[in-house]
């Protein structure tokens, strides 16, 4: 492996070893505390235009599988990891993790202090980074860094292009899921519940969407500022009151500004897979997985119509609101995400619950 180095916008430099794709990567970089699922991880769109620090040492043990992938493609930037594992011990497993990155154009460096660079964004925040060559100037490096604008619309860069279809047996639920970076996990999820799925492009119109005669409506998990998905926001707001309607993490984001709340970029955003959320009204835990970092200002709720459902018990952040009259729930994490006292998770197992008191149709009748 050659000599790599990554360089944060605030001058800070480490140099380590390469793996993954050679070219040098610019992005925000952000880290995660997950202990496992750098794959989940590595393929989650929410992740476009990200150098994600992995906080747990060893990184690509377990390899790469195929059935594993939170979406058809790989945007994730690159990744930062203490020590990286070339040689997976896992029957399941078809490519490493180099290869998957190399293959994506994702880079990658491993031996440097990833506990240090953690405090230095837990402390400083999120900034822009670049992993490029160890020979190159790190000053230079800074001042590229310093220049260097994000692309903007990281929605429009993940979403599908085209309708695609998910079918089950004996579906009781048709669903358009509007695809902001779907995980398939959710996908999945639906399909087991019953629901034949549609996933549309994040600019699909109502009208289109209605031609297949939806019982309910996902806004997915993605990447980048809410406000600049204003399609998605546009949407929401022909849509409510006529379907049900639920959102994950830029979801939820986009479904606030739907009605007129704020939403603010957070310091370090969560990401991880042990965050606990709050149950306002009961007082249950639930330990989610989360990737986002922007988060609805607690304020700006107090004349929407949305309630506040779920909160961080670490930082406050709202987690969750719900409009029962509207039949619209959100919650920052996905609906497989969650581990508490309901089997599903609360946000899941109420968006089934607003399906079945839609007055459903026999669902034959909505073929498609």
């Amino acid at each position: 492996m050659s000599k790599r180095m990554l360089v944060l916008e605030n001058g800070k430099f480490y140099i380590g070893e390469g793996f993954g794709s050679p070219e040098t990567r610019i992005a925000e970089i952000v880290f995660d505390t997950a202990m496992v699922g750098y794959q989940e991880i590595l393929s989650d769109a929410a992740n476009c235009s990200k150098i994600v620090v992995m906080s747990y040492p060893l990184i690509g043990n377990y390899g790469m599988t195929d059935d594993d992938y939170e979406s058809k493609g790989i945007y994730t930037a690159g990744m930062v990891v203490r020590e990286y594992n070339d040689l997976p011990s896992n029957f399941r497993f078809t490519k490493t993790l180099s290869e998957v990155m190399r293959d994506n154009n994702a880079a990658g460096i491993s031996g440097v202090d990833t506990r240090e660079i953690v405090g230095v964004i837990r402390d400083e925040g999120s900034m822009l980074a670049m992993i490029t060559d160890a020979e190159r100037d790190p000053e230079e490096c800074v001042k590229e860094l310093k220049s260097y604008k994000l692309p903007a619309k990281p929605v429009a860069a993940v979403s599908t292009k085209n309708i695609w279809f998910s079918r089950t047996r004996n579906p009781a639920f048709n669903i358009a899921v509007v695809d902001c970076g779907v995980k398939l996990s959710l996908i999945r999820k639906l399909n087991a519940a019953g629901c034949n799925v549609f996933v549309v492009p994040y600019d699909a119109s109502y009208e289109e969407i209605m031609k297949y005669k939806p019982d309910g409506m996902v806004i997915s998990e993605g990447p980048g500022d809410p406000a600049e998905a204003e399609e998605v926001v546009s949407l929401v707001k022909k849509a409510l009151g006529k379907l049900p309607i639920m959102g994950a993490g830029l979801g939820m984001q986009t479904i606030a500004l739907a009605y007129g709340a704020e939403v603010r970029k957070m310091r370090h955003g969560h990401r991880g897979a042990n965050y606990p959320v709050r149950a306002t009204e009961s007082g249950n835990v639930e330990i989610t997985s989360q990737n986002h970092g922007y988060a609805v200002v607690p304020d700006s709720l107090a004349a929407t119509g949305l309630k506040v459902t779920h909160v961080n018990i670490i930082d406050g952040d709202v987690e969750g609101v719900e409009d029962k009259k509207a039949k619209v729930v959100c919650a920052e994490y996905g609906p497989n995400d969650a581990i508490g006292s309901e089997e599903n998770g609360y946000l899941f197992d109420r968006f089934i619950e607003y399906l079945r008191a839609g007055g459903k149709k026999n669902a034959k009748e909505n073929r498609y």
